[in-house]
């Protein structure tokens, strides 16, 4: 049996993963089928090493993994960080306060670099409900006490798309903003990405970006379906994504990974 791609790297949120966090029986055999046929599977999720460490035991994942937006290469494995980039915080709180003298007071929380770093959540600042873990702060200051890999910003009023297209127009030229799911918006370190890490892991791999095919679901992998060869868009992806996608496949609840393997194994 054979597979027409050296490496699959796909999304978390939204893509590898359905509604409630878990992967699926027919997506667990698809990327069994394909990794056994010579393809080597990468995760490539926003979420840092601490948010994602608990899905990749799991899967039983022993390979790298590009956590944090780009930021993080892990080695699942051997559960240990191969690179981090960390967000420079003097240049953060300025790109925080030119963009506050356009929108108002912002909400912010800050994901820690590291292993183990945590996600802290400022004044007003509200998570999705879900199983991942948040230290609550009342302090602004704790936001900014340790390393970072990102911040992530909210506004009142404005929704992920409009906060993402005014931030990247204020403070474009200091920091990368990203929207990475519904209403999560993220400062980064200018130039960094997704396909940054992956780029990464791939050099690593001894696999070029050419032999690559991606799956994802929100505007933070437009830059991994302009690395790869081939990019898969999940039917709920947003449409910025889809319009740049090589082809759209059913919904992460819908098995739309497992689609697209089963095919190009012939099944």
């Amino acid at each position: 049996m054979s597979f027409p791609y050296r490496l699959i790297a796909t999304d978390l949120d939204g893509t590898l993963l359905r509604s409630d966090e878990s992967v699926s029986q027919r997506t667990r055999h698809a990327l069994a089928a394909a990794t056994a046929a010579g393809a080597v599977h990468v995760v490539v999720t926003g979420r840092g090493v601490p948010w994602t460490r608990h899905i990749l035991d799991d899967l039983g994942y022993h390979g790298l993994a590009v956590c944090g937006q780009g930021a993080q290469v892990y080695h699942a494995g051997e559960h240990r960080l191969l690179t981090s980039v960390t967000l420079d915080r003097r240049l953060a709180a300025l790109a925080v306060a030119k963009l506050e003298t356009e929108t108002g007071p912002l909400a912010l929380a800050a994901g820690r670099d590291g292993l183990d770093g945590e996600v802290v959540a400022g004044p007003g600042y509200r998570f999705q409900d879900g199983p991942l873990p948040v230290v609550v702060t009342d302090d602004p200051a704790e936001l900014w006490a340790a390393p970072l890999t990102k911040l992530y910003v909210q506004h009142p009023d404005l929704d992920g798309d409009g906060l993402t297209r005014l931030a990247r127009s204020v403070v474009g030229g200091l920091v990368d903003v990203v929207m990475a799911g519904e209403g999560i918006v993220e400062i980064l370190p200018l130039g960094l990405s997704k396909a940054t890490g992956l780029s990464l892991a791939a050099r690593r791999l001894g696999v070029r970006a050419t032999e690559t095919i991606a799956f994802g679901d929100m505007p933070n992998d437009i830059p991994v379906f302009g690395w790869a060869a081939h990019g898969v868009a999940m039917a709920n992806a947003h449409d910025e994504l889809k319009a740049v996608a090589h082809r759209v496949t059913a919904s992460n609840e819908q098995d739309g990974i497992a689609l697209v393997l089963e095919e190009l194994l012939g099944r």
